[in-house]
């Protein structure tokens, strides 16, 4: 999910030095689902019912840990609890009761003498450890989400998003009322892309592109990493007024700023024309089909003949599996009219919208790059 009416993105990131195979990715995933389905098996019904509906709690434990900046106690070493709970203020026997709640979920462990550790599922969620998801916590935890799973019924019922009905406005209008609240989600976007940008880009080959355009672009994150990649080309920038008006340093920073154009306006109506290669991520799913197709066709007006079109998404297996992506497909149902889709649902959108989808390429992020040609 992306934010078009606030800026996203952050620095361009260097590319990671070492991105494990796919094949081995995909290979862990379903060893782990295997290893998931086990153990739920094996355990009674209603025990592994109640690992299933605590869940929540997991959540809050993470969120609060974050919010109190505990892992970033432990970024040098071990400690006791009374010790962390010296530095972040608070009191030392629930600072202890929620630190081994940590260890319970595997976030921490606890060593011979009582100190607490980070594992490598606590180090993410440090505010500067490499690939940290602590602003992605912070918002998955933040207390406004939890009205908004808590009204899922609603949704269900009804299909319409239960951020509407709990806030009167669409979602992104609310985080333009709420700046506390648009900021805690702006950083989470931001620290979701760092990663996917890098690896779902890899692997795509931009070396003979012309002119790039980046459709709800943000900041030119993905724009700056494809321009590195492609020494020849230029681009375009694209997204509404307020957010690019906000591109300048990170374009500066990433090198690339002599050969963008930053562009204002709404892609509900327009995108800039000419470009042989136009590249959405997470904006496609952010809209029911209707919009969608509409978002398209103007990409399809635009584009020059022959042009290839790159959309940065995660793609739906046909069957139900333990993919995150059907997780959050239930998000965009509560707090968006989008929707995550198969592999079917988006040759039939691109296919009516003017496209031939011709590849969908996964990564060893959950976004996997689904390449198409104008028809």
């Amino acid at each position: 999910m992306t934010h078009t009416s606030t800026p996203r993105g952050s620095a361009a990131r260097s590319a990671p030095n070492r991105v494990p195979p796919v094949r081995l990715i995909r290979a862990v995933d379903r060893l782990r689902a295997g290893l998931q389905r086990l153990h739920r098996s094996t355990a009674p019904g209603n025990v592994a019912l109640m690992e299933l509906a605590t869940g929540a709690w997991t959540t809050q434990v993470l969120y609060v840990a974050a919010t109190l900046g505990i892992p970033d106690e432990l970024a040098d070493g071990p400690a006791h609890a009374a010790d962390v709970a010296t530095r972040v203020g608070a009191d030392a026997g629930a600072v202890y009761r929620l630190m081994r709640a940590m260890v319970s979920r595997g976030a921490l462990r606890e060593e011979r003498d009582g100190r607490f550790a980070l594992t490598p599922v606590g180090d993410a969620l440090r505010t500067d450890s490499e690939g940290s998801l602590r602003d992605m916590v912070l918002f998955i935890g933040h207390p406004a989400r939890w009205a908004d799973w808590g009204s899922l019924e609603y949704s269900v019922r009804t299909g319409e998003p239960a951020a509407d009905m709990l806030r009167g406005m669409p979602f992104f209008d609310y985080l333009d009322t709420d700046p506390e609240f648009a900021t805690v989600f702006n950083n989470a976007m931001t620290a979701a892309s760092g990663l996917s940008d890098d690896v779902a880009l890899q692997a795509c080959d931009f070396t003979g592109a012309r002119l790039v355009v980046d459709v709800g672009g943000g900041h030119g994150a993905v724009l700056a990493t494809i321009l590195r990649s492609a020494a020849g080309a230029r681009g375009i920038l694209f997204d509404l007024p307020a957010v690019v008006a906000g591109a300048a340093p990170l374009l500066a920073d990433a090198g690339v700023a002599d050969r963008c154009t930053v562009s204002g306006g709404s892609f509900l109506e327009s995108v800039p024309a000419g470009g042989d290669v136009y590249v959405m991520k997470n904006i496609v799913h952010d809209w029911d089909d209707t919009d969608a197709a509409t978002i398209l066709r103007n990409v399809r007006t635009a584009i020059a003949e022959g042009g290839k079109l790159v959309l940065l998404e995660m793609v739906l297996p046909e069957r139900a599996s333990s993919f995150i992506g059907h997780m959050l497909d239930l998000e965009m149902l509560l707090m968006l009219r989008g929707k995550e889709r198969t592999r079917a649902q988006y040759s039939e959108l691109l296919e009516a919208a003017g496209f031939q989808l011709t590849r969908v390429i996964p990564t060893v992020s959950p976004i996997s790059v689904i390449e198409a040609r104008a028809v």
